[in-house]
């Protein structure tokens, strides 16, 4: 869920972070930068326990224009972190739209003008620790997880504006989608191993597929963000327009919904000579990012011994090494496996990060970057080598409370 990395938050994890930029290797100012949208995009550390303390009437707005239905993720000074209160909202709003009220097209956009949703609130899972948070987690999950699979599922065209800020619980209400638009301002990641976490939300199903051999997991493990051009050329968005163009798109899909396949791209830039900000390191990544075990990505990383290799390494030396071992497994089974798969896998996986089943490294990942904000986590195991398979298999295994259907 996570925001993730941009470092982080927004798991609201903004998910955090607008996504560790290893090619940068972290220098000061990404950091700082970094830690400043974590703040913003933090679901509120008010002393609240519950996941439904936290509601708002109008943290999402919904419209109907000419039978189509418009969303607006309404909380901007949180960059539109998803809550449980907004979930509650969206999945019977969809499902009535869908089945009772038919529309011609949904579309969601996030207010504000600078995130489309930076990720989804973990702070009020692990502020308590595995005793509350345990229950907690498995709610918010439940649903969410849930929303993730009507949209992918939808039976109503439905395009999502990633005008912005788009991390973890936000990718998850987006990607699986039929229509994503990218504009300049996008910047996408899954930051969730920063937080001793993994890429949830059906990170499984799309990461994998993307268009450049192993960058899904190279995405995954060290949180690298992808901005503008870049998130469309590799797949993660279907289209790119500009942002300024946004509201006139509205316009013309509310005027005509029936037509949203051509209005999308009569308007959208084609990228087909645009080079993918990542392409002199495809081959690096591919090579490296294929191997076997973390280990054996981390030695042919040390092997190529050049400047991105080097950054890279720095970069998933930060990240939580069983998280690390979780997601390349995670990422390696949901190549093979459905939409529906993927999510009950990862709400396994979910259950078994707030239960503490194998480690508590998603609380001391969260405190250390969200609440305590010393930057500096514990991690147990702290290295590669001391995380068994063990420990990473019995996260996947379905324990009590922990499967997940679902009834649209």
């Amino acid at each position: 869920m996570v925001a993730h990395i941009a470092l982080s938050k927004c798991f609201l994890l903004v998910e955090m972070t607008l996504g560790l930029n290893c090619v940068r290797a972290m220098s000061s100012a990404s950091r700082q930068h970094m830690s400043t949208i974590l703040n913003q995009a933090k679901l509120s550390t008010s002393a609240s326990n519950s996941l439904d303390d936290d509601v708002d009437d109008d943290d999402v707005l919904f419209e109907e224009k000419n039978n189509v239905g418009i969303i607006t993720l309404n909380r901007p000074k949180a960059l539109n972190a998803l809550n449980l209160s907004m979930v509650k909202k969206l999945y019977p709003k969809l499902i009535h739209w869908q089945n009772v009220d038919r529309k011609d097209l949904v579309i969601i956009q996030g207010a504000g003008g600078k995130s489309f949703c930076a990720g989804g609130d973990v702070v009020t899972i692990t502020r308590n620790g595995p005793a509350k948070g345990a229950e907690i987690g498995r709610t918010f999950f439940h649903h969410e997880y849930s929303l993730d699979h009507l949209i992918g599922h939808y039976k109503v065209p439905y395009v999502a504006l990633l005008d912005g800020y788009t991390m973890g619980g936000g990718v998850g209400i987006s990607v699986h989608g039929k229509y994503r638009v990218a504009t300049e301002k996008t910047t996408f990641a899954m930051p969730e191993t920063t937080i001793g976490l993994f890429p949830d939300v059906g990170g499984s199903f799309f990461l994998p597929r993307l268009s450049h051999k192993s960058l899904g997991l190279y995405l995954a493990l060290t949180s690298y963000q992808l901005k503008g051009k870049d998130v469309a050329k590799c797949g993660i968005a279907t289209h790119y327009i500009p942002s300024q163009s946004l509201p006139d798109i509205v316009s013309k899909l509310i005027e005509t919904p029936k037509c949203v396949e051509d209005i999308l791209k009569s308007n959208s830039e084609s990228l087909e000579s645009y080079k993918f900000s990542l392409s002199s390191n495809i081959d690096t990544i591919a090579n490296a990012f294929s191997a076997p075990t973390v280990e054996q990505i981390v030695s042919r990383l040390e092997q190529k011994n050049d400047e991105f290799s080097n950054k890279t390494l720095t970069t998933l030396k930060k990240m939580s090494p069983i998280s690390m071992k979780i997601t390349q497994k995670q990422l390696k089974l949901g190549a093979g496996k459905s939409l529906t798969e993927c999510l009950q896998m990862d709400y396994r996986l979910a259950c078994s990060a707030v239960e503490a089943k194998s480690s508590a490294d998603f609380y001391e990942g969260v405190r250390a970057l969200l609440i305590d904000k010393d930057k500096s986590p514990k991690w147990n195991p702290p290295t590669l080598e001391q995380v068994t398979s063990y420990m990473v298999d019995q996260c996947f295994e379905l324990g009590p409370n922990q499967d997940l259907q679902f009834n649209h």
